[in-house]
């Protein structure tokens, strides 16, 4: 949506306004912090959620032990065993003690190291890609959300919403029906 609204004020000449929606929307900048998760640059996007807005982590804290979670995976996928006992001693081991799962999400975590073989191993899953999807797409929510936007589009509820009254319609009348939600062509009614 704000590819569209940008391409409107850019396309019409609205130069000042598509630099303002630009900077109001922060969408370049939430991008940036959304790839640096997914590339394993978690002390990137850190001090990048900093930069957007500090109350986000401050105020949030299973989304930053969830970062300082990542932030350990990345170290012990690249073999720093030693930098990443300490990060998790230093780091995580007191946040664990404030909050019990996040205690039992570290164990799991550090559980990594006592393997050779972390993909084959019970909780081989954490170094998988899509954990770092996962936390990912929960600090874009948690930036969404600082930023007064809805964490969720709501585009596929608006489509199920679609589907639900042309099926409640279709007990009741004869009427152009969208059968082909890509294309969203109308289909004459059949009489």
């Amino acid at each position: 949506m704000n590819k569209l609204v940008m391409n409107f004020l850019v396309t019409e000449g609205y130069v000042e306004a598509a630099e303002k929606f630009r900077m109001e929307s922060g969408t370049e900048h939430r991008m940036a912090v959304k790839k640096a998760v997914q590339c394993g640059n978690v002390e990137d996007a850190i001090e990048k959620v900093n930069d957007l807005n500090p109350e986000i982590l401050d105020t949030n804290p299973q989304l930053f032990f969830h970062l300082q979670q990542q932030r350990l995976i990345e170290l012990i996928r690249n073999g720093k065993v030693e930098e990443a006992l300490e990060f998790a001693q230093e780091e995580l081991a007191p946040r664990g003690e404030e909050n019990q799962s996040f205690l039992e999400e570290l164990e799991r975590t550090v559980a990594l190291l006592a393997f050779e073989d972390v993909t084959n191993c019970p909780v081989g899953e954490l170094m998988d890609i899509s954990q770092r999807l996962k936390t990912a797409s929960e600090v874009n929510a948690a930036i969404l959300t600082s930023q007064s936007h809805e964490k969720d589009p709501k585009l596929p509820s608006l489509l199920k919403m679609l589907i639900w009254a042309q099926n409640q319609l279709d007990e009741k009348a004869s009427y152009p029906r969208i059968n082909d939600l890509s294309s969203a062509t109308l289909d004459d009614p059949t009489v």
